[in-house]
């Protein structure tokens, strides 16, 4: 099955490349490899703001990286042209707003790497991965993530 025909059949649809809010650009390519920015969490348009473990829960964080994984595909979409040609979801780094009492942030990253792995099926779709928890996220986002591709030639 297709990337197409998995999105389609989860009922996403993916969004247009985000314009950046910094001096900085959405993707790089170079050789096979498509370093996507880090995308905050979006909710209605807007930054799903938010710092888990005071008033943001786990699975609200999990939502957020799920949504992250979606404008990250869009993204990745915009950069290579056809998702097809995608060979390898090779890493994913999160930065998850909270408090210094919080540890849940590899289950939070947990929506995006998920989704990630529905989409690209297991072997594209499994990466390497790191969690972090952080004091703040621009604009107050609750998770921010980051994400390196691997495409075909």
């Amino acid at each position: 099955m297709s990337v197409a025909a998995r999105l389609k059949a989860l009922g996403i649809e993916l969004p247009p490349v985000a314009i950046p809010a910094a001096a900085y650009v959405p993707f790089v390519q170079t050789g096979q490899l498509v370093f996507l920015s880090g995308h905050i969490a979006k909710k209605d348009g807007k930054p799903w703001v938010g710092q888990l473990g005071l008033t943001t829960t786990t699975e609200e964080g999990k939502a957020a990286a799920r949504a992250i994984a979606i404008d990250l595909m869009g993204t990745l979409q915009a950069a290579v042209g056809d998702l097809d040609r995608i060979t390898r979801i090779v890493k994913v780094m999160s930065l998850v707003n909270s408090t210094a009492t919080f540890t849940e942030q590899h289950l939070v990253t947990n929506g995006c790497s998920e989704l990630l792995g529905e989409v690209f099926g297991p072997t594209v779709g499994a990466h390497a991965r790191s969690a972090f928890g952080v004091a703040q996220i621009p604009m107050g986002a609750c998770v921010e993530i980051e994400l390196i591709a691997e495409v075909a030639a």
